[in-house]
């Protein structure tokens, strides 16, 4: 379900105006995660750590309205449910897009996940299935690298507003603790520094609880 924005009563009007006239709309940052209760978390519940950080981050998502926003056209869309398309590896090094649904149930949402994975893997190429709305996030994950930054491939003429989130290698300290760098890009004509500042910190949050 989705609702239609009332634009012209929106205090951001003319920074949506001014930002999606640009070739690049999207801005981003890269900034360091503690996941070192998520990890143990994780691990008590039995499960992947993956889909456990995937997971603290479509609530995130969700409990934040402008993340819900999305571009048609001229007009903007608030969606009820945001959803991920994360790219899942296969054995042959290649990777494949899915659609991993959110429920705010962890246990329910693992189901969900480990069946995708598993579709995915089971399947060839780049497109495995149709995406037929923009209520996504694109997520990544590169456990190889510690990366200080990221930027993305992007098409300028393809219309899009969704928020890309990335997650780099886990890296463990002297002192027991794990971080994890985490990029997140976004769309300026849909929210700003104030927005992702707040995405970061629930997240944080939902990681040390």
């Amino acid at each position: 379900m989705k609702t239609l924005l009332d634009i012209a009563n929106w205090p951001r009007k003319e920074h949506f105006d001014f930002f999606r006239k640009f070739e690049e709309p999207f801005f981003g940052a890269t900034v360091q995660i503690d996941c070192t209760k998520a990890y143990q978390t994780a691990k008590s519940l039995n499960a992947s750590f993956f889909i456990y950080y995937l997971h603290k981050t479509l609530v995130a998502i969700n409990s934040i309205e402008c993340f819900r926003y999305r571009i048609e056209k001229d007009k903007i869309f608030v969606y009820d449910k945001v959803n991920a398309s994360a790219t899942i590896s296969r054995e042959d090094g290649s990777f494949g897009f899915s659609l991993v649904e959110y429920n705010p149930d962890f246990q329910i949402f693992n189901t969900i996940a480990l069946t995708e994975i598993e579709r995915v893997r089971n399947t060839t190429g780049l497109f495995t299935r149709t995406f037929n709305d923009d209520n996504l996030i694109h997520f990544s994950a590169i456990p190889w690298l510690n990366f200080t930054s990221l930027s993305h491939a992007r098409s300028f003429t393809f219309p899009d507003s969704c928020p890309k989130i990335s997650f780099g290698k886990m890296m463990v300290h002297e002192n027991g603790k794990r971080t994890m760098a985490m990029s997140i890009h976004v769309h300026h004509g849909l929210m700003d520094g104030f927005h992702l500042g707040q995405f970061v910190d629930v997240f944080q949050e939902l990681m040390n609880s």
